[in-house]
C-alpha cells in the first residue's frame, strides 16, 4: 500500500497488475495499428478506444467478482472495481504520451510507434525488476524478474514484426 501522502500515479503500490495489464495492451494497439493508420489521431483512437475496452471488461469482471464473492451491492462493487481497475487505463498514457511526444517532436508515424514501443518495454522491464525489489529477491532474482517483463514487452515487438 502506498506511504500516506504519497501519491501512486501508475498504481505500482496498489494495483501493479493493472499498471502491467494498461501497458501491454496500450502496446499492443500501437503494434497491431501503427502500420496500418495513415495519421495520429486515427491511431489514437484505436489505442483509447482498445484500452477502454479491455479496462470496461475488467471493470464489469471485477464488480461482478466482488458482489459474488464478497456478497457487495452492487454500487459498493462498482466503486471497489473503479478503484482496483484505474491502474489499466492509467498506464495506458505513459506508452500514448511517448506516442504523441515523439509524434509532435517530428517523427512520422511508424518511427513514433517503435518509440513508443520501446519505452514500454522499458516501463514492463522496470515494473517487472521493482516487483523482483518489492518480493525481496537476491540480485540475480531482480534480474531475472526484470527479464521477465522484457520477454513480455519483446511479445509485443513480435506480433507487430509478425503483422508488418
Amino acid at each position: 500500500m502506498a506511504e500516506p501522502g504519497r501519491r501512486d500515479l501508475l498504481g505500482l503500490v496498489r494495483g501493479g497488475e493493472g499498471a502491467i495489464t494498461g501497458t501491454v495492451v496500450c502496446s499492443a494497439a500501437i503494434a497491431y495499428s501503427a502500420g496500418s493508420k495513415e495519421s495520429i489521431a486515427q491511431l489514437g483512437a484505436v489505442i483509447l478506444g482498445t484500452v477502454a475496452v479491455y479496462w470496461i471488461a475488467h471493470l464489469h469482471a471485477v464488480t461482478i467478482g466482488s458482489s459474488l464473492t464478497h456478497h457487495h451491492h452492487p454500487l459498493q462493487a462498482l466503486r471497489h472495481a473503479l478503484v482496483e481497475t484505474a491502474p489499466i487505463a492509467g498506464a495506458s498514457i505513459v506508452p500514448l504520451g511517448v506516442l504523441l511526444v515523439s509524434y509532435l517532436l517530428g517523427a512520422d508515424l511508424k518511427t513514433a510507434a517503435w518509440v513508443a514501443l520501446i519505452a514500454s518495454i522499458a516501463l514492463l522491464t522496470t515494473y517487472s525488476y521493482l516487483a523482483g525489489v518489492r518480493g525481496g529477491l537476491d540480485t540475480w532474482g531482480r534480474i531475472g524478474s526484470a527479464v521477465a517483463g522484457l520477454c513480455l514487452g519483446l511479445l509485443v515487438v513480435a506480433l507487430k514484426v509478425g503483422l508488418h
